[in-house]
């Protein structure tokens, strides 16, 4: 609903149409094409010896043939949402709920990290303004939670809400877009600031623990920037953001008319009592860059060695 053009808009992996009608040949090529060693990223951290695994690296890898380029993908994106209202029925859904989708800009552009850490204040965590106000203080929602969709081409931000039976959605919105306005007016407070500041500083200690999650991540700053010296730098990208840029670009894209709005409408034979959100567990799925995984157990043997090497995306 948010993208116009199609390779924005698309499923990375395609509709169930794509997929029933693609051929053995058709996969055959597609993975001839893009999962080649030229179109690919292998990053290895933890304790290892250099020489024994580059040799590793050679015997198993050095012998797939490299392919022709992959063509490029225009995922260049004209202004304004595709379709701002529509509705969905589900039939999973135990409750109605909706979802509010913005066109943000893409990553590692600077209106990105200001409005990553715009959502961090709105709705990330049990002290977010969302929560404090819907959840703790006017008690109208079950749950809100929201995120970024982070892509090469522009990127989205969006909320989901599952309101409380007896409450109006209309007027949850309406309190979503005040809260909005309010910090696209004053901007975040000091203490804001110094708040995203220890997260960012908490969250990049915890993440480094992780082999896994420094590999994926050098692979991903590899694959997707051409960078993986950003493993090192991207968080004092986020360190550099103002209040006033994060004021200004709530402003421009998401104190806005040009927006999404989906009505998420369940089958009446599926509906069932929701889940109260319960304080300290918000459940909320994204966070601005470093995204911390729960550290994962270290091998058995003790040699802690991690291999990410990310499917190779064009579109997304």
């Amino acid at each position: 609903m948010s993208f116009k053009n199609p390779a924005n808009s698309h499923s990375t992996i395609g509709s169930m149409e794509d997929l029933d009608a693609a051929t053995v040949e058709d996969i055959r090529e597609f993975f001839r094409i893009y999962y080649a060693p030229n179109n690919a990223v292998v990053a290895i951290a933890g304790d290892f010896d250099q020489t024994e695994t580059l040799s590793l690296v050679e015997k198993y890898f050095a012998t797939i043939p490299r392919q022709p380029e992959p063509p490029p993908v225009d995922v260049s994106e004209p202004p304004g949402v595709a379709v701002t209202q529509d509705a969905f029925l589900d039939k999973l859904a135990p409750v109605p709920a909706f979802a509010l989708g913005w066109k943000i800009p893409e990553r590692r552009a600077p209106e990105f990290y200001a409005l990553s850490l715009a959502s961090h204040l709105l709705f990330e965590g049990e002290s977010a303004r969302l929560y404090q106000k819907l959840v703790k203080g006017e008690e109208s929602v079950v749950q809100i939670q929201g995120g970024i969709d982070e892509r090469r081409g522009p990127s989205g931000l969006f909320i989901v809400v599952i309101p409380k039976p007896d409450r109006d959605g209309t007027q949850i919105r309406d309190a979503i877009f005040e809260e909005i306005r309010q910090l696209a007016t004053s901007g975040p407070s000091e203490e804001e600031m110094e708040k995203l500041r220890n997260n960012l500083f908490n969250a990049t200690v915890r993440s480094r623990q992780s082999s896994l999650f420094r590999a994926q991540q050098l692979a991903e700053f590899a694959l997707y920037d051409r960078d993986p010296e950003l493993f090192n730098t991207d968080l004092q990208n986020y360190l550099n953001v103002t209040a006033e840029q994060i004021r200004e670009s709530v402003a421009v894209y998401l104190d806005t008319e040009d927006r999404v709005l989906l009505d998420i409408v369940p089958s009446p034979h599926e509906a069932a009592p929701a889940t109260t959100q319960e304080p300290g567990e918000p459940k909320q799925p994204t966070s601005p860059l470093p995204q911390i995984p729960a550290p994962p157990d270290e091998s058995p043997a003790g040699t802690p060695i991690s291999v990410a090497a990310p499917a190779p995306i064009e579109s997304n």
